[in-house]
């Protein structure tokens, strides 16, 4: 109000000036006679020179206020991942620990969350450093400066799927992990390279088994092998036995050896890839029979146990009942 008063003042003052200077340059006019000076215009920019100093100056009362307002209105950072792809495949072997990472920057007030995604069904894991999951498998491991892994121990198939990583922003932002769990494949083969469940072996031969392991993520020797619940790979109370693995690409191949074959070797045995995976092979020491006769002969030779679960007695009556006393097929090959 103050400067619109000083505003009409000076306005009423520039006016009366104006008047004064018409008034004298007409005066001067009669006396001089008429002259094409005397009455000069006005400069276009006058009023403009007497008015813009005033009309120009902005209102301390109104303008100032708002002007300070917008100046102080900023905007936090947003926050953002780590990873400009927003997602990610993460694959681990059934039984390992596993890590889902998630870098997030400018995070501030901002909370990170878990969840498992299955089809339209939405499970909460954590949230924060909380762990809201009733599977104890699960929890929310933070490693400085912006890392907030979720751990889930000993994984296993179900396990394998969508994990999201949430942060409470608006609109959310979401950072997409699939986990993949490998389940390693064990299988004992024959000579010719096929998964068996049965083996032969005359008394006094060489037990040679050989044992296949596929889909593993990173090569490993620890295959173990067992006789029953015995423990065969440092085994030194029998003699005769050894254990000899070799590394392959995504996998291993181990044999197990044992000399001198008596009816005592008879029996199941287990090839595995620690807790995790493992085949079973039933080995039958046969005293004067031909196994070969057994797995690879004509006739009723053809014949094998179609299961490890029956004793050797129930497996060589039940040959003697199909092929007769007197059949050659065994024991003249």
């Amino acid at each position: 109000m103050k400067h619109s008063a000083f505003r009409i003042i000076l306005t009423l003052v520039s006016l009366e000036h104006v008047a004064i200077v018409v008034v004298l340059g007409s005066i001067q006019a009669g006396k001089n006679g008429l002259n094409e000076n005397a009455f000069k215009p006005v400069a276009r920019n006058f009023w403009q020179d007497i008015s813009s100093p005033y009309t120009d100056m902005p209102d301390d009362d109104f303008g100032g206020e708002e002007e300070s307002q917008e100046e102080s209105t900023t905007h936090d950072p947003y926050p953002f991942f780590d990873d400009i792809n927003m997602t990610a495949n993460v694959t681990t072997q059934l039984g390992n620990d596993v890590y889902l990472h998630c870098r997030v920057n400018d995070l501030r007030e901002r909370t990170v969350s878990w969840v498992r995604r299955k089809g339209d069904e939405i499970h909460l894991i954590t949230v924060g450093r909380h762990t809201y999951s009733s599977d104890s498998r699960y929890s929310l491991q933070y490693q400085a400066p912006n890392d907030w892994q979720l751990l889930i121990q000993y994984a296993n198939e179900r396990d394998e799927g969508h994990y999201e990583c949430q942060i409470s922003s608006h609109p959310p932002l979401v950072y997409l992990v699939y986990l993949i769990v490998v389940v390693p494949k064990v299988e004992i083969v024959d000579e010719r390279g096929v998964a068996t469940v049965d083996k032969f072996y005359k008394a006094g031969s060489t037990i040679e088994l050989k044992c296949i392991v596929s889909k593993v993520p990173q090569p490993t020797s620890y295959v173990t092998w067992k006789h029953g619940l015995r423990m065969l790979n440092y085994d030194t109370s029998r003699g005769g036995i050894s254990v000899k693995t070799d590394l392959l690409t995504g996998g291993a191949m181990s044999r197990l050896y044992i000399a001198n074959a008596n009816r005592y070797d008879t029996g199941n045995y287990t090839c595995a890839l620690a807790d995790i995976a493992q085949a079973t092979v039933a080995v039958h020491v046969l005293n004067g029979e031909n196994p070969a006769a057994m797995q690879h002969g004509g006739g009723c030779g053809n014949w094998r146990p179609l299961t490890s679960g029956g004793t050797m007695l129930l497996a060589l009556l039940a040959l003697v009942i199909m092929c007769g006393p007197n059949s050659s097929n065994i024991n003249n090959r």
